[in-house]
């Protein structure tokens, strides 16, 4: 055990931190527990888990029925490889997400993480239209704004931006075209035209952009842009790695939409938040063109921790809890929690302190308004989180986009301390910087 503070020298000693701007960044806090919606660290402070612990935890922390059946699995199997063997979890779990998966799936391929999960819907796209014969459909469609994993696959369909800008001439070439926004369809159909027979997939987060702002768009307009697209024979590919699991009110935001997609990648809340596991899940159509004599049409992917037999389990578990009656009603009390604070929001944001106030399901987001430019680099993620913290709550703002995205288990008064200390932060920007 490290004496308090310790832990904290040793980490600057030692770790590097994802998306850590180095000289700007305090110490690390160390998190000695979690229960529910609270983090506890080293001096017994705790913190409301505002984001889920990166939109990763729906049930909240310490799961009692999570951790034993991960538990209970550990002492019969904790790994083997996932290519001559085949064990119960990973069975069990994929019947039971294709029972639930909106769309026509039939098989599951297992993964490590979100980017991997991609990555693997990526290249079954691309060696599709190989196996086929087929050697013109070789471009990617995407959104822009998209954000779809930090490997190179991933970053390839992802908005050219601040994420991706040290690698820009190292990742392939992609189509962008904007989101429907219900009047621009038929514009966004005649992009697609001039390539349409040349295009093998098109990727896309259905309903919200989560990582390049929480931007959400248009089910309508998303839905009669997927029915043109597969009426071309363009594979669709449904990135819910962030929008699975009622993130968006709804089991998937692909129960949103009547077409659905070929393809599908999971992630995040897929364990229930406790630990690594991706799915990529496909038709039986695609799947087909695999079979074949020929061996040079095998997929040539795998990862050391396919199918990890305890991320199966504690998926397995998650889902589990998801089906227990008493499940839903977190979903709605979020739901129901932002609303209203959504409409106090309104009224700050007709005062033009802040604005683009939104919200889908269980996320509600906005920016304040700055003198900057709205983006990641924008200053007011600097002061935000340590704001927040000072008063017990972790948020994580991306730049001047601040957004609400709680574990489902979290209370009404826990809820109603997060909107207080956001809105203490907006009255603090305003006198701070005069807006």
């Amino acid at each position: 055990m490290f004496e308090i503070g310790r832990l904290s020298e040793k980490d600057k000693q030692f770790i590097w931190h994802p998306y850590t701007h180095i000289n700007s960044t305090p110490a690390a806090i160390p998190i000695v527990k979690g229960e529910k919606a609270i983090l506890y660290d080293e001096k017994g402070n705790k913190y409301i888990d505002g984001i889920s612990s990166w939109w990763v935890n729906i049930h909240g922390h310490g799961n009692k029925y999570i951790a034993r059946k991960i538990y209970e699995q550990a002492k019969k199997l904790e790994q083997v490889i996932f290519t001559a063997f085949t064990h119960e979890p990973a069975v069990e779990l994929a019947e039971k997400l294709l029972s639930v998966l909106p769309g026509d799936f039939s098989k599951i391929f297992y993964t490590d993480d979100g980017s991997t999960a991609t990555e693997v819907a990526i290249k079954l796209s691309l060696q599709y239209w190989k196996n086929v014969g087929d050697n013109k459909r070789k471009k990617v469609l995407a959104f822009h704004n998209s954000y779809h994993g930090d490997t190179f696959g991933a970053m390839s369909v992802s908005e050219r931006g601040v994420y991706t800008a040290a690698f820009q001439d190292k990742l392939f070439d992609v189509i962008f075209i904007d989101t429907p926004d219900g009047e621009n369809v038929e514009s966004l159909k005649a992009e697609v035209e001039k390539y349409k027979n040349e295009f093998a997939c098109f990727i896309y987060e259905p309903l919200l952009q989560g990582a390049e702002g929480m931007k959400m768009y248009n089910a309508d307009g998303l839905n009669s842009l997927l029915v043109y697209l597969k009426n071309e024979k363009i594979i669709c590919i449904a990135d819910e790695v962030l929008t699975g699991f009622y993130r968006t009110g709804k089991f998937f935001a692909g129960d949103y939409l009547e077409t659905k997609a070929d393809i599908i990648c999971l992630s995040k809340a897929l364990t229930g938040g406790t630990m690594a596991l991706g799915v990529t899940a496909c038709t039986q159509q695609i799947y087909d063109e695999f079979v074949s004599d020929d061996k040079t049409k095998t997929l040539f992917h795998g990862h050391s921790f396919t199918a990890n037999p305890l991320a199966c389990v504690a998926a397995i578990a998650s889902f589990e809890l998801i089906q227990k009656k008493g499940f839903i009603k977190g979903v709605e009390n979020v739901i129901s929690h932002h609303e209203k604070f959504g409409a106090k929001l309104r009224k700050l944001e007709k005062k033009k302190y802040i604005k683009n106030v939104r919200q889908i399901g269980t996320i509600i987001a906005f920016e304040i308004c700055t003198a900057d430019q709205d983006d990641y680099l924008n200053k007011v993620s600097q002061s935000f989180s340590p704001f927040c913290l000072r008063k017990g709550v972790y948020l994580r703002a991306m730049g001047n986009t601040i957004y609400i995205m709680p574990p489902y288990c979290i209370t009404s008064r826990e809820l109603k301390k997060i909107y207080s200390v956001v809105v203490d932060f907006i009255e603090y920007h305003l006198k701070e910087n005069a807006v």
